[in-house]
C-alpha cells in the first residue's frame, strides 16, 4: 500500500480520475448543464434529462425490480439511466469519487442475456444499480477513506457486502464521498472537497456517507450502501429526506471496508442501506441476511431473516414510546413540529398505543461513547493525516482534540467497557420496565416496540456545524436497531425560534443559535425510530405501519 506524501497531488490524482470517468458515461456530453439558479439544485436534473432517462430514475427500487423482472425495461436501460443521473448529481453537489461506466454496463449486458436465456431473473437485486461508499473495497479499485496519504491504495478484492450484492443480482455504478477520517456528521475531505445538500447549498448532507445521501436526493441512486458507527446513515438519510437503516452490528458482513479503527470491539460500526423507499431498506437487509454471511465471516450473528410475524392492528397494538428530546440538546422548532404531527396522527390510530420515553443519562452515554471511539487517542487517524501532510479539517479536530479522546492503557479500557456495560443493562431495565405482562417464564411481556424520537437536533445543520451526535450515537452505544424516515421539510411561517427558550448547557446554546427559519429553506426534517438489539424485521414492519398511518 504506497502512500502520497504530497497530499495536493493526492487531491489532485483522485479528483483528476474521477473527472476523467465522468466522460465515459454514455450521452453526458449531450446533456447541457444548467448553472442553479438558487441553493436548491433538486430540480436541475428534470430540466436536462431526457424524458426515459426521468422516467426510469424517478421510479423506487420496488418499481424498477418488477420492471427488471418483468423484462420491460433492461438492466442496460436502467444502468445508462441512473450512471447519467449520477455523473450530473456529480456536478451539482461533488458527491461522487467515480462513476463505473464500463464496468456496470458489461454487468448489465451479462444480467439482460441471463434473464433472455433462464427466462427468470438472476436474484433478488436483478439488474438494479446500486451506489457504493467509497471505504467499500472494490477490487482494483481506490480505497483511500477519505485520506489523502492513501490515494494509491486499492482493493485486492471486493468487499464481502459486494460480493453477496452481485451475487443477487446487483449493478455497481458509482462511488460516493466520504469526510477525512470518516469521523464527520458531514462529508468533507482534503481529496475531494465538501458535499453540500441538494436541497440547500448551504446546508450539509449529512456524513459520513454524504455523497450517498446527495447522490440519492437527486436521484442518482435509489439505493445505496453506506456505513454507521455515530449516525453515518441515518444522518445522512435524514439530512436528504430519504430511508436510512443502522442494523444492529454483527449482523451484516465488514470484511474488505477501510477504516482506520479496525479492530476496535468498544464501539462497532456496521454497514447498512440508504434507500428512496422503505422498501429499498428491506429488500437490501433480506438480500444479505438470506446468504448466510455468517458462513464466512464467523463472528457475524447467525440469525436468518424472519419477516416479523406479529402483524400490527386490532389484535396487536403497536405500542409507541415518545422521546421529544434527549435531556440535552433541545431540537429546533421543525423538528418539534414534525414530532407532533406525527404522534398526533398515531395517537388518533386505535390499534397504537403512545406513551413517553423518557431519556436516561444520554450525556453520560456520550461521554463513554466518544471516549471508546478513539481508544488510541487518535493516533490511527493522525498518523494517516500526518503521512501526507494535508490540513486536519474542523470537523476532525472537533471529533479528535475537543471531545474525550485520549490514549487508554488497558485497565482504562477494561473500566470504560464495563461502564458501557452497565448502562446497556440499565437501559435495558428500563425498557423493560414499560412491560404490561409476563410471559410463563417470568420475562416482562408487551413491553413497548420502538421509540419514536429525532433523527437529530435539528434538520441538516449549515456546513461546518455537525456537531452534536447524540441522537444517533446514543444507539450505537447501546446497539439498537435504528431508521430514519422523511416527515416534512422546514415551515418558514410555522417554524419560528422560540424566543422564551433559554439554553441549558453549551451544547443546547450551540445549536440553539444555529437556528433561524431563513437559513434551512427547503430542508427535509426527519424522525427517528428505534427498536431493541437485533429487531430490524420488527422495526421495518413497525415503520411500514406507521408510514401508511401519518401519510
Amino acid at each position: 500500500m504506497s502512500q502520497v506524501q504530497n497530499w495536493q497531488q493526492a487531491a489532485s490524482k483522485a479528483q483528476n480520475h474521477r473527472d476523467e470517468s465522468l466522460t465515459k458515461v454514455p450521452g453526458l456530453s449531450h446533456i447541457p448543464y444548467i448553472p442553479p439558479e438558487s441553493e436548491n439544485v433538486i430540480a436541475v436534473p428534470k430540466q436536462v434529462l431526457s424524458a426515459e432517462d426521468i422516467s426510469i430514475t424517478e421510479k423506487n427500487p420496488e418499481q424498477l425490480l418488477a420492471c427488471l423482472a418483468s423484462r420491460e425495461l433492461s438492466s442496460v436501460a436502467v444502468t445508462t439511466a441512473f450512471l447519467r443521473r449520477a455523473a450530473l448529481a456529480q456536478k451539482l453537489t461533488n458527491c461522487v469519487t467515480e462513476v463505473l461506466p464500463e464496468r456496470a454496463l458489461d454487468r448489465a449486458r451479462n444480467l439482460d442475456e441471463y434473464i433472455a436465456k433462464n427466462g427468470r431473473p438472476s436474484g433478488p437485486l436483478h439488474g438494479l444499480p446500486i451506489s457504493v461508499k467509497e471505504h467499500i473495497g472494490m477490487k482494483g479499485l481506490t480505497l483511500n477513506g477519505g485520506f489523502c496519504s492513501l490515494v494509491d491504495a486499492t482493493a485486492e478484492a471486493d468487499a464481502t457486502i459486494l460480493q453477496i450484492l452481485h451475487n443477487a443480482g446487483a449493478v455497481f455504478h458509482v462511488r460516493t464521498t466520504e469526510p477525512q477520517t470518516l469521523m464527520h456528521l458531514e462529508t468533507s475531505s482534503n481529496l475531494y472537497g465538501v458535499t453540500p445538500n441538494p436541497h440547500n447549498s448551504g446546508l450539509t448532507a449529512g456524513g459520513s456517507s454524504g455523497g450517498e445521501g446527495a447522490l440519492q436526493a437527486l436521484r442518482g441512486s435509489v439505493l445505496g450502501i453506506g456505513s454507521d458507527i455515530g449516525g453515518s446513515i441515518r444522518a445522512p438519510a435524514a439530512n436528504n429526506g430519504l430511508y436510512g437503516l443502522k442494523p444492529s452490528c454483527e449482523r451484516l458482513p465488514v470484511v474488505g471496508l477501510s477504516i482506520p479503527m479496525m479492530g476496535n470491539e468498544q464501539i462497532l460500526g456496521t454497514c447498512g442501506p440508504i434507500s428512496t423507499s422503505l422498501f429499498g431498506l428491506k429488500v437490501f437487509m433480506k438480500s444479505l441476511i438470506d446468504a448466510k454471511p455468517w458462513i464466512s465471516e464467523p463472528w457475524l450473528n447467525p440469525l436468518p431473516w424472519t419477516d416479523w410475524k406479529e402483524p400490527f392492528g386490532p389484535g396487536r397494538k403497536l405500542r409507541v414510546a415518545v422521546m421529544w428530546d434527549d435531556g440535552v440538546v433541545k431540537p429546533h422548532p421543525p423538528i418539534t413540529r414534525a414530532m407532533k404531527e406525527t404522534v398526533h396522527k398515531l395517537s388518533q390510530n386505535a390499534a397504537i398505543e403512545v406513551t413517553e420515553w423518557k431519556p436516561w443519562r444520554h450525556d453520560y452515554a456520550w461521554d463513554i461513547t466518544s471516549q471508546l471511539y478513539f481508544a488510541d487517542g487518535g493516533k490511527s487517524q493522525m498518523n494517516l493525516i500526518d503521512a501526507s501532510g494535508e490540513p486536519l479539517m474542523d470537523l476532525s479536530r472537533f471529533m479528535l482534540h475537543e471531545q474525550s479522546a485520549k490514549e487508554l492503557n488497558g485497565t482504562e479500557i477494561w473500566a470504560l467497557t464495563q461502564q458501557r456495560n452497565e448502562y446497556r443493562a440499565a437501559y435495558n431495565d428500563k425498557w423493560n420496565q414499560t412491560a404490561t405482562g409476563t410471559d410463563q417464564w417470568g420475562n416482562p411481556s408487551n413491553a413497548v416496540d420502538v421509540i419514536l424520537c429525532p433523527a437529530g437536533p435539528g434538520a441538516a445543520p449549515p456546513l461546518n456545524c455537525s456537531r452534536y451526535w447524540a441522537y444517533t450515537s446514543q444507539w450505537n452505544l447501546l446497539d439498537y436497531s435504528a431508521l430514519t424516515f422523511p416527515v416534512t421539510k422546514v415551515h418558514q411561517a410555522q417554524d419560528h425560534v422560540d424566543q422564551s427558550y433559554v439554553p441549558q448547557n453549551d451544547a443546547d446554546r450551540y445549536n440553539y443559535d444555529l437556528y433561524a427559519p431563513e437559513k434551512y429553506i427547503n430542508a427535509p426534517v426527519s424522525l427517528q425510530l428505534v427498536a431493541r438489539r437485533y429487531e430490524e424485521e420488527k422495526l421495518l414492519a413497525a415503520m411500514e405501519y406507521i408510514a401508511n398511518v401519518i401519510t
